[in-house]
């Protein structure tokens, strides 16, 4: 088993699960920063109640990239998977409905996509390479070349409205993904 699962229950009845990984390269980057996501979850279902959906943050869970190298790195050191970058602001409703969306995808497109978040205000470097000016942008980078992508939108650099169907995310990665391979071996 590559997890360890440790349990425990809050004073009010909430069941909280912490994942311990065994590599360092398993290990989430953010890993204080999700504990405090946790209390902070925990903390407004105490004073809201639990339907709240203030704070429904899911990118505590998908690793950051917090400087221009940072993304340099991951686009230039994957070789054989597609780069899923999306550009936005962890707080914003249209970022956190795509992160759920990324969350929820990043186990079934791992063998061949690997998933990165980018806050534009901390890492401010591409706003204008890549004309970063809508709440959220999802890119795609094979082989350090970015990934036209036709939508029938007439913006072909990127995504540009939040997708909350987990199929219709895979399906559109499964394409770039097949298209890239393709056209590397032209």
């Amino acid at each position: 088993d590559v997890y360890k699962r440790q349990c425990f229950f809050a004073n009010d009845g909430y069941q909280f699960f912490f994942f311990k990984q065994k590599t360092a390269y398993e290990m989430l980057r953010s890993l204080v920063g999700s504990e405090m996501c946790i209390r902070d979850r925990w903390y407004q279902r105490r004073v809201h109640g639990d339907n709240s959906k203030l704070h429904r943050k899911m990118s505590y869970l998908l690793p950051h990239l917090d400087s221009g190298w940072e993304v340099d790195q991951a686009i230039l050191s994957e070789e054989d998977r597609v780069v899923i970058i999306r550009f936005g602001h962890d707080y914003d409703p249209q970022c956190m409905i795509m992160d759920e969306t990324l969350l929820k995808v990043a186990e079934d497109v791992k063998l061949f996509a690997v998933i990165y978040l980018v806050d534009i205000t901390e890492v401010p470097d591409f706003n204008t390479m890549y004309e970063l000016y809508d709440p959220v942008t999802v890119m795609f980078f094979f082989r350090n070349k970015h990934m036209m992508i036709d939508l029938g939108t007439g913006n072909n650099n990127k995504i540009n409205w939040p997708i909350s169907d987990k199929q219709e995310f895979i399906d559109i990665v499964e394409t770039v993904y097949k298209g890239a391979r393709k056209g590397t071996l032209l």
